[in-house]
């Protein structure tokens, strides 16, 4: 797996499914301890778990954004072409705007 594909996992996926995950854990730890059998399925609280999970993947993304989003100070430069070749775009450090 690729670096950005493991971050992507992690910010996106993760939080989507763990509160689903959790809960699941926990039903059948309580089912377990109990004796109960199984818990029919259509009886689980899915838009709840839903909500959830899309709430906490919208904190973490929130987080990861205004958290470790850093200000590059410099003036942009965009991509241009020199002499039939692509210079991308970059930044100028030092350079006021």
């Amino acid at each position: 797996m690729r670096p950005r594909c493991c971050a992507e996992f992690l910010t996106l996926v993760v939080p989507l499914l763990l509160p689903t995950a959790l809960y699941l854990a926990w039903l059948r730890w309580v089912r377990w301890s109990e004796g109960s059998g199984a818990v029919p399925w259509h009886k689980l609280p899915w838009v709840w778990l839903a909500m959830t999970g899309v709430a906490l993947t919208a904190l973490v993304l929130f987080v990861v954004t205004v958290g470790f989003g850093t200000a590059v100070p410099g003036v942009y430069v965009p991509p241009r072409v020199d002499n039939g070749h692509i210079v991308p775009g970059h930044i100028e450090p030092g350079k006021k705007p």
